[in-house]
């Protein structure tokens, strides 16, 4: 009980002259605070390394991510029904093309990609899974590639119509 009540008196007393401070407060006038303010709002800067500015010059070398065909219609569907499609791509630029993620726009949607670097020349793939529970209707579905690519996020779109109940449609 001792322990524990010296304890709490060593904490509160550190807490207590931590947050006391005798000096005097520094003056902000005209030229302080309130001018770094006005200055960074003149002057944002952003440091975020996936976003090139309008002065950088494109990386010549850098890897491209080239589709033959960026979406895909898989026409109707039953309800229920999970479809898969794969997009196949060519690394067209002069260095190894490496997908770092691939984010679907949707829970009901899984990409599935090509997790080796792809030299130059050479083809990798994304596979789409949509799963139609709980869906009617058109459906669009956008896959969001992130890789080493200017820019280095590149989209693939899904489509379906899900049916609804009752309508006979071509299944696949």
């Amino acid at each position: 009980m001792k322990r524990t009540l010296f304890s709490a008196f060593l904490l509160s007393s550190g807490l207590w002259l931590g947050s006391c401070s005798n000096d005097k407060p520094a003056e902000v006038g005209t030229e302080g605070m309130n001018a770094a303010a006005t200055e960074a709002a003149a002057n944002p800067v952003v440091d975020n390394p996936n976003v090139t500015n309008e002065t950088e010059a494109p990386n010549p070398n850098a890897p491209v991510m080239t589709f033959a065909v960026a979406d895909h219609d898989f026409g109707d569907i039953q309800p229920g029904s999970v479809v898969k499609h794969t997009f196949e791509f060519t690394n067209t630029g002069k260095s190894p093309l490496l997908i770092e993620n691939a984010t679907a726009s949707c829970g009901c949607t899984t990409p599935n990609w090509t997790k080796e670097p792809i030299a130059p020349g050479d083809k990798g793939s994304i596979d789409v899974q949509f799963d139609s529970h709980g869906k009617t209707g058109i459906q669009n579905k956008e896959v969001a590639i992130r890789a080493n690519t200017q820019p280095n996020i590149t989209k693939v779109v899904i489509k379906a119509n899900v049916l609804s109940d009752g309508q006979n449609g071509p299944t696949r």
